[in-house]
């Protein structure tokens, strides 16, 4: 592994909280909320790198809705390690303002880009991986992912082909294997072809890499993105260059931009726990069950109901199902969302007919 003082993450904590409305609101989405215990998705992101990567090596970049929430929790981290995109502009940007903000330290830094509304329990095989990655970025010319072995034909996903296995000329734990290319979100049939070939991951957003690799191959593929990273670079204010460059820079996700055209990709499969808990039916397989497969948060009462879905946040009321079925029941303190269990994913369709106050 390299020395530790060249580690690097990049954490990104942006995002809407469309889907968990109305516990999520833009302010606040799924990773600054306390969904399993007092711990927020944000912290335990950033507990899980404890020991591999220096506390003051590790940045988050989020949105200026969110900054105020986000410096609230994330108080093991310098103040200037936070900050906040002027502008949306898909995750190339995001990833190419942290590479800039990390090269301005460090132009000899290995980093890891990470997203901070996953679920990973095992920590210690998650940091087992994340150290092998860092170990090949910093002594080969390859950009590694982490994927994840698919469990089923998820056709939400995009998807990682893994070719041969590596020839690295040292030692890891886990085996690297050769990319053969990435694949857009498949649609169903296509996804089970995949699940039966074995030879997918599902691509979930983790990436690591050497600073001098990634800009060689920004500088090929996307020379726009290079130029904002020498800006930052070399400047003195990299606050006023973000916000004076930054809106201006194409609009592109990260896949399209660089992962798809680089010259050498390498994966390895998690062998740790992942859940991108995506809507209230993910997070529900974390709670205890009460009565017939009612999955809360809380103590209920309950009469003729089952498979709903409780999330109580208040202290000071009680939820009660009677005669119900595939209900998704959310109590805030302004706002109480009873749905169709079955379609936990068009919630974030309510946004446009809300209120501006309850978004």
């Amino acid at each position: 592994m390299p020395e530790m003082s060249n580690n690097y993450a990049l954490i990104l904590a942006g995002g809407s909280g469309a889907r968990f409305w109305p516990l999520s609101r833009n302010a606040k989405p799924k990773q600054l909320l306390n969904l399993f215990d007092d711990s927020t998705l944000l912290n335990q992101t950033i507990d899980r790198l404890e020991g591999l990567i220096p506390v003051e090596n590790i940045l988050i970049l989020t949105n200026s809705l969110q900054e105020e929430a986000v410096r609230k929790i994330a108080t093991k981290l310098p103040a200037e390690n936070i900050f906040a995109e002027p502008a949306k502009r898909d995750t190339a940007p995001a990833v190419a303002l942290g590479i800039g903000l990390i090269a301005a330290r460090n132009p000899d830094a290995t980093m890891a880009v990470l997203p901070s509304d996953q679920l990973i329990q095992d920590t210690d095989s998650f940091q087992s991986v994340l150290g092998d990655s860092l170990t090949i970025a910093s002594q080969t010319d390859a950009l590694v992912t982490i994927g994840i072995k698919p469990t089923w034909p998820c056709p939400s996903y995009g998807y990682v082909e893994r070719g041969p296995a590596a020839a690295l000329g040292f030692d890891t734990t886990h085996e690297a294997m050769e990319v053969t290319t990435f694949r857009e979100k498949p649609n169903p049939e296509l996804a089970e072809e995949y699940l039966r070939q074995g030879n997918f991951a599902w691509n979930a957003g983790m990436f690591v890499w050497s600073l001098k690799t990634v800009t060689n191959e920004l500088r090929e593929h996307t020379p726009e993105l290079a130029g904002f990273i020498d800006q930052l670079k070399d400047s003195n204010d990299v606050v006023a260059t973000t916000a004076d460059k930054f809106p201006d820079l194409t609009p592109i996700s990260i896949d399209y931009a660089l992962m798809e055209k680089a010259s050498r990709v390498l994966n390895i499969e998690a062998t740790f726990d992942w859940d991108d808990v995506g809507s209230w039916i993910s997070i529900a397989k974390y709670f205890p069950t009460q009565g017939d497969q009612n999955q809360t948060n809380t103590e209920i009462t309950e009469i003729d109901a089952s498979n709903n879905i409780v999330f109580n946040a208040r202290k000071d009321s009680r939820v009660a199902l009677l005669g119900v079925d595939d209900l998704i029941v959310v109590q805030t303190d302004d706002a109480l969302l009873v749905a169709n269990r079955h379609q936990a994913d068009a919630i974030k369709n309510l946004g446009p007919k809300l209120p501006t106050e309850l978004l």
